[in-house]
């Protein structure tokens, strides 16, 4: 009879950076799923393992530095180990930043929480010369030590065993040591331990020095949650006011500081006892490196001259097999038209369900080589080093610092990207932040960019789509501007950029990262663009046009069967335009003839402005709308003509200045509906509108100053 199966909860904890992603994904492989942690809308990855007689639940915490809980990820992160009490955490932690990574895991270890010690990166300590004894490590801390090398998966089985190993026997050979923090504050330490051990009225707590360093802290969360009242708690209360007067007395800083000043002053002890480092190890070469990259000068052509090979690599050498997929995609309507019986059925999915979505997946590729530089870029170490030079010209321009990073990832997502602002401590920082990220050109508005300098700029359609780029970083420089000195005002907090060692970055990590991208990418296709192509189709095909302005049939059947020689050309104009006046009578073309007086003053036709109103829903349906308001514009004959092609034909009613207008208010607008949401999960329902109503005026007037400025100069 097999054995019955236990229930395991292990949770990763670690730095930012400490390679703690690749952990949990050599740990649980392909199975994992996103949830919230209760009672907030942060995001949680869990996975799951079933390894021996175990049933194991893998939690990967928000990264973070500390569990003081001054940002939500901190607090995210600290109350999820107090409130599910996970039979084991595993502490991942950058071998090469050992003495960063430690003051975390004094806060686990003060906790009383069951630990491992991950010391990830282990290859790069060994080609650096850098030694540490990891025996003496596990002693210290009071925690067995294991080495992995996350991104290769290396010694994952070893990290798994030995958690298994401490959730079975509690790990017996190992019991923490209480952080020391020097005589004089131990004693106080000791003594208000022993009164929260005395106290009655305190409940639920099991670790009283914890909740004594918290106490002394001024952690009133974690007062309040175990301790009723000081009334009720009048003893420990007259300790804890003892103590404190104490500290006060004997040391001019407030007694967090002295904690803090403790902790790193504990960690500093265990460096010197277990690290040795050779005379030049891999933090000094990447200082060396840095003297160049981040020069005050020479950082900046720099990291444009990488920004421009991304995008120029991303429409060359993505522009091959976008040929053969738009070719292909082509190919299908056409087996499609010639295999489905002709009716509304026929209609939906040749102009509807393929011209929509086959718009739009013929610009994978291009995402994908976008995706593989980015992920090069930041696998390397260099985007860090991208953010703090962006980060002093932002400071002195009056933005936060820390801001740049959620910007950053704006590039890729503006929901991953609003969502990371949860670091920062400040509401007035977090508030610009948000308002300013959507000005990050994310990847889903790059579809629209390739289309249109594809269709209109040639062989200069790269630097065209770099220059959006820029176009983006310098509005958001622009809005901050003008935000601080109108609606968002105060001062930001310091802030200190953690600039990691270079690595050389491995197929693997890169392949995971490229993939988990394009992953939302493709998952688009078959659900949000799916279902706008089809609503969109069905909006421009109905209701049906009885009365033409002239007997277009008859005239077609005459010409058929005439002999003049410009008789197909003449057959051809009068499908045209009789398609032109069936898509004028719908839903969607009376929708257009509403927004094209709002549209008409920056240069776009009814077409565009309709794409410019489904592109709320998700910005590649700009393009997926393009593709079936043309489809179902033109006559039958043209359907299978390449979307570009029908841009770039004078009969599409778009100039190229329009076009690069266009590009710029796909810029500028009101992002994604998904990142409406997540503003007014962050901020509000207030700021939500705010963010529409001033991004969508700041893309109208940028627009139009940039379109009739071209018009007036003559371009």
């Amino acid at each position: 009879m097999a054995a019955e199966r236990r229930s395991l909860k292990i949770a990763l904890a670690g730095n930012p950076n400490s390679g703690k992603t690749s952990i949990f994904n050599g740990l649980t492989g392909a199975h994992q799923k996103v949830a919230n942690f209760p009672g907030v809308t942060v995001e949680k990855r869990v996975g799951f393992k079933k390894y021996r007689n175990y049933n194991i639940t893998f939690v990967d915490l928000p990264g973070t530095y500390s569990l003081t809980a001054y940002t939500i990820d901190e607090k995210v992160a600290r109350n999820f180990i107090i409130n599910e009490k996970p039979d084991v955490i595993i502490n991942v932690i950058d071998s090469g930043s050992l003495g960063r990574s430690l003051y975390l895991t004094t806060q686990l270890i003060e906790m009383g929480v069951d630990l491992v010690i991950d010391l990830n990166m282990w290859d790069e300590i060994q080609h650096s010369g850098i030694e540490i004894d990891t025996d003496k490590l596990s002693k210290l801390l009071g925690a067995p030590v294991v080495k992995t090398v996350g991104s290769r998966g290396q010694g994952i089985d070893s990290l798994l065993e030995t958690s298994i190993a401490v959730a079975e026997h509690g790990d017996k050979s190992h019991r923490h040591p209480p952080v020391s923090y020097g005589p004089q504050l131990d004693d106080v330490i000791t003594n208000l331990t022993h009164e929260i051990g005395r106290c009655r009225h305190c409940h639920g707590c099991g670790n009283p020095r914890w909740l004594a360093v918290k106490m002394l802290e001024g952690d009133r969360e974690i007062e309040k949650r175990y301790v009723p009242s000081r009334e009720t708690a009048q003893s420990l209360s007259d300790a804890l006011d003892s103590s404190l007067e104490h500290l006060k007395a004997t040391n001019p800083d407030d007694p967090e500081i002295i904690i803090t000043e403790g902790r790193y002053g504990y960690v500093a002890g265990i460096i010197k006892e277990v690290m040795t480092r050779p005379p030049v190890d891999r933090m000094k070469t990447s200082e060396m490196i840095d003297h160049i990259l981040t020069h005050k000068f020479w950082g900046y052509p720099i990291f444009l001259l990488f920004m421009y090979i991304i995008f120029e690599a991303t429409f060359s050498l993505g522009g091959y097999p976008m040929d053969w997929i738009d070719a292909g995609v082509g190919g299908l309507q056409k087996l499609a038209t010639a295999i489905i019986p002709a009716g509304v059925i026929a209609d939906m999915i040749i102009d509807g369900i393929i011209g929509g979505v086959g718009a739009v997946i013929i610009f994978l590729p291009n995402i994908i080589i976008l995706f593989l530089g980015i992920s090069l870029l930041e696998d390397s170490g260099y985007m860090a080093r991208a953010a703090f030079l962006m980060d002093k010209l932002m400071h002195y321009l009056g933005l936060h610092g820390k801001s740049f990073i959620p910007m950053l990832i704006g590039f890729g997502c503006s929901v991953p990207a609003i969502m990371s602002t949860r670091t920062l401590e400040s509401r007035k920082d977090r508030i610009l932040t948000i308002l300013l990220i959507p000005f990050m050109s994310c990847s889903a508005r790059l579809p629209v960019y390739i289309l249109f300098a594809g269709a209109f700029f040639g062989a200069s359609a790269g630097r065209i789509i770099f220059l959006i780029y820029i176009i983006g970083v310098l509005a958001a420089i622009v809005a901050a501007r003008i935000l601080v000195k109108t609606v968002v005002r105060g001062e930001s907090l310091p802030f200190v950029m953690e600039l990691p060692p270079y690595r050389r970055p491995t197929g693997k990590s890169v392949a995971i990262h490229m993939w988990e991208r394009t992953k939302v990418y493709l998952q688009k296709m078959g659900g949000v663009i799916l279902i706008a192509s089809i609503i969109l189709w069905a909006l421009g095909y109905f209701p049906k046009r009885v009365e033409y302005s002239q007997d277009y049939t008859a005239q077609i059947e005459q010409l058929q069967v005439s002999d003049e020689a410009d008789s197909a050309d003449r057959v051809d104009e009068l499908e045209a335009q009789m398609a032109a006046e069936d898509l004028e009578y719908t839903f969607i073309g009376r929708m257009g003839d509403a927004v094209a007086p709002v549209v008409a003053p920056l240069g776009f036709n009814w077409r565009m402005g309709v794409a410019l109103a489904t592109g709320f829903v998700a910005k590649e349906v700009v393009v997926s709308s393009m593709g079936v308001l043309y489809q179902l514009g033109d006559g039958a004959e043209s359907n299978s003509e390449t979307l570009i092609n029908k841009l770039r034909s004078p009969e599409s009613g778009i100039s190229r200045l329009a076009a690069f207008v266009f590009m710029v208010f796909v810029l500028l607008y009101t992002p994604c509906l998904p990142s409406v949401i997540a503003v007014m999960r962050e901020i509000g329902w207030r700021w939500m509108l705010f963010s529409i109503f001033f991004q969508t005026t700041v893309a109208w007037i940028s627009s139009f100053i940039i379109y009739q400025a071209g018009r007036f100069i003559g371009l």
